[in-house]
């Protein structure tokens, strides 16, 4: 079988030099410059001793801004990851780059619920 002719270079460029790729750098959450204040322990929740971790994907525009916030790993209690849920929609991201071109991408977010803390 033939193979497909390679595409037309730009002048000056070396044919068989392939572009060196863009390095790609995940989004994060966790900068102090964001403030991201941490959920509100529902008083509900709080009372009948409920505490857990809840790990949320968080779809992040390019702009840093979340997209869609959905649980990925429940903490058990709808109360909990309902907070966790409403606190994140409200946090600011560093938005994933690829190469110097900020990206919309997804991470995931661990939260966790403890009544000592």
């Amino acid at each position: 079988a033939a193979l497909p002719a390679p595409p037309p270079t730009a002048a000056g460029e070396a044919a068989s030099a392939p572009a060196a790729p863009a390095v790609r750098v995940a989004a994060r959450f966790d900068a102090d410059y964001l403030r991201n204040p941490k959920p509100v322990y529902p008083p509900a929740a709080r009372r009948l001793g409920e505490e857990g971790r809840v790990v949320l994907r968080v779809r992040v525009s390019a702009e840093g801004m979340p997209v869609l916030v959905e649980v990925k790993q429940s903490s058990g209690f709808p109360r909990l990851d309902e907070a966790a849920r409403t606190a994140v929609e409200h946090w600011r991201f560093v938005p994933a780059r690829q190469g110097s071109e900020a990206i919309e991408s997804s991470v995931l977010v661990p939260l966790q619920f403890a009544l000592d803390g």
